[in-house]
């Protein structure tokens, strides 16, 4: 990856699309926002892969963040809560209590920041 200076910040070009990068929001996403960010899609990318393999009828999943940060230690991120709202047919709490745990394990972001990062994790059922 390649990280090129612009007013305000960086940008950072991809197969995907341009990134433009910024403590200011006024010229890009926030470090702190695509931090959370890639925390909450691949936990929820590493979850809805284990509901396909076991065959769990999924309609939906909403995922919701609050960060907690701490001012005195240059605004660092000291806890993600990532809250899963899922929708399907016939989900049992246990069983998707169990597929979370899973993709705890297997989601390189969570891993990558823990326990540097305290990670939250919850669900309900739609």
């Amino acid at each position: 990856m390649e990280f090129k200076m612009k007013e305000g910040g960086f940008t950072a070009e991809f197969p995907f699309g341009k990134l433009d990068i910024s403590g200011d929001d006024q010229y890009g996403f926030r470090p702190y926002q695509l931090l959370v960010s890639s925390v909450a899609v691949c936990s929820g990318g590493v979850l809805r892969k284990i509901f396909e393999k076991q065959r769990m009828d999924i309609e939906d999943i909403t995922i919701q963040t609050n960060v907690t940060r701490n001012p005195d230690a240059a605004n660092r991120v000291e806890k993600i809560s990532v809250h899963f709202i899922i929708k399907g047919k016939g989900l049992k709490e246990e069983k998707v209590k169990k597929a979370l745990e899973l993709a705890r394990k297997n989601c390189a972001m969570v891993q990558s920041v823990t326990p540097a990062i305290e990670v939250e994790e919850t669900f309900e059922l739609k």
